[in-house]
């Protein structure tokens, strides 16, 4: 880890304030979700989403009723609100990704996580990748100072561990990308997680997305929902990373930019 992320600090309170856009976010994926259905279909894979901290299913129910109706095999974490890695939530997720892959006659599975639920992707696709098809991760803190969240302390709160304990539980260090196609969704402007810690090291099949929006938001602003859709519909084997090119470019900024 750099000296520079080390110290990074959380966003602003100014930032913080303005997470109420993510209701205002979610008023817009509502009217443009006809438009978003335009977005590359699926092809009837499954996809785990996890919700992110204190949060639990019915937060991610708009985006995986988006996801079920551009034609994958959509399902909730249901292991109810999420409160960090308290005793045997590790091996109840591992224990769902199994049931998953099996009841879906041995289909990779694709993983997409909010906030604190991103980085429970990342780290079960690095226990078991042969089941595990890409990873999309929607504002997840995984690099730099756990502690440059405005919501670490709630953390500890909820779980009893200390953040700092972080890179010990399921897979080891969380900055580094699991061993399969792996994206990072994020806002400049997140009012929750300092922005930085969000970003991957590209390499060939590692990639970040930025977007402009909160943090409480990412799960169903719509172009967030956009980009998880395009990600997905992805051909297994010939994954590419995203093509922002024409009129995306509008929507989703260079993130490489100063």
């Amino acid at each position: 880890m750099t000296a520079a992320a080390e110290t990074l600090r959380p966003p602003s309170r100014t930032l913080l304030f303005l997470e109420g856009r993510a209701v205002q976010e979610l008023g817009a994926f509502m009217l443009l979700r006809p438009w978003l259905s335009a977005a590359p279909r699926g092809d009837g894979h499954p996809v785990l989403v996890l919700p992110g901290l204190l949060a639990s299913d019915l937060s991610t129910q708009p985006l995986r009723s988006f996801l079920k109706a551009q034609g994958y095999a959509v399902h909730g974490w249901k292991q109810g609100r999420n409160l960090g890695l308290r005793p045997g939530i590790e091996g109840a997720m591992l224990d769902r990704v199994d049931e998953l892959y099996e009841r879906h006659g041995h289909r990779k599975i694709s993983l997409v996580g909010w906030s604190l639920g991103g980085i429970y992707a990342r780290q079960l696709a690095k226990r078991c990748p042969e089941k595990v098809r890409s990873v999309i991760s929607l504002g997840s803190p995984f690099t730099g100072s756990p502690k440059a969240t405005n919501a670490w302390r709630v953390y500890e709160f909820a779980s009893g561990q200390s953040v700092e304990d972080r890179d010990h539980h399921i897979a080891g260090p969380l900055a580094d990308p699991p061993p399969v196609p792996t994206t990072s969704i994020f806002s400049r402007t997140d009012g929750i997680c300092a922005w930085q810690t969000c970003l991957n090291v590209e390499s060939e099949q590692v990639e970040n997305i930025e977007v402009y929006g909160s943090h409480c938001g990412l799960g169903h602003h719509p172009a967030a929902v956009y980009a998880v859709a395009d990600r997905l519909s992805q051909p297994e084997g010939q994954w590419k990373r995203f093509d922002r090119s024409g009129w995306k470019s509008f929507v989703f900024p260079d993130w490489r930019r100063a």
